[in-house]
């Protein structure tokens, strides 16, 4: 009989790759929606978007301050059980590429390790790895002050470079799998273009093109 094929260390990201869009925006919104006395907050974010356009935030930066002006000051608690009721309604209101989720079931029937791989926050990315099955989440993590959202970022953004940093790291850590990865964006490519099967799916035109320059293939998850 042949021998079976080698374990693989399979890495997925999330917003536009398992989902047909960002995450963090229709969390966010959600939650002030349900809890309209904090809408009052957002007199702050003009601010904070010319901040991010003159330079004077990064992306990382802007993302923390959002976080802030919604969800600061909330216990943990709350928090907690915004984010299970909204990750638990995700699948029926239809939030995930059906394509998507049959790669990550190939993985899983295949006996592939899977680790989700997010620039979104530690609030709710780690309750969607546990929805789908993954046996690990990596993503940003945000400040807490004892038991209340501070809101800032606590870690790097996970994006570009330091999407990079944690696959090197991931990959120390299970030492000897072949590594496939799936992103949707160029920023992704600065660790897809490090693993041994790389896929850029759902991606606009630029990033396309610069995926073929680094020999990265590219499909399409509907």
């Amino acid at each position: 009989m042949p021998s079976p094929a080698p374990q693989t260390l399979a890495v997925f990201d999330l917003d536009g790759t398992l989902t047909w869009r960002d995450t963090l925006i229709p969390f966010l919104a959600a939650y002030a929606a349900k809890n309209p006395r904090r809408l009052w907050r957002l007199w702050r974010l003009p601010a904070a978007a010319v901040g991010f356009v003159s330079g004077r935030y990064d992306r990382g930066a802007l993302k923390g301050r959002l976080i802030q002006l919604i969800m600061g000051g909330e216990t943990r608690a709350r928090l907690d059980a915004w984010a299970r009721h909204w990750v638990g309604t995700m699948d029926e209101r239809g939030l995930f590429r059906p394509a998507a989720l049959a790669a990550v079931a190939a993985h899983r029937q295949a006996g592939d390790r899977l680790v989700l791989l997010s620039a979104s926050p530690d609030l709710y990315v780690p309750l969607i790895g546990q929805l789908l099955g993954f046996e690990r989440t990596v993503c940003t993590e945000v400040a807490w002050a004892g038991d209340r959202l501070d809101g800032a970022l606590a870690s790097e953004n996970r994006r570009g470079q330091e999407k990079r940093r944690c696959l090197e790291e991931l990959r120390s850590q299970y030492p000897g799998l072949p590594v496939a990865a799936y992103g949707n964006s160029a920023s992704d490519l600065d660790h897809l273009t490090l693993v041994d099967r790389p896929l850029l799916v759902n991606a606009n035109s630029a990033a396309r093109r610069q995926a073929a320059s680094l020999a990265v293939p590219c499909g399409e998850w509907l």
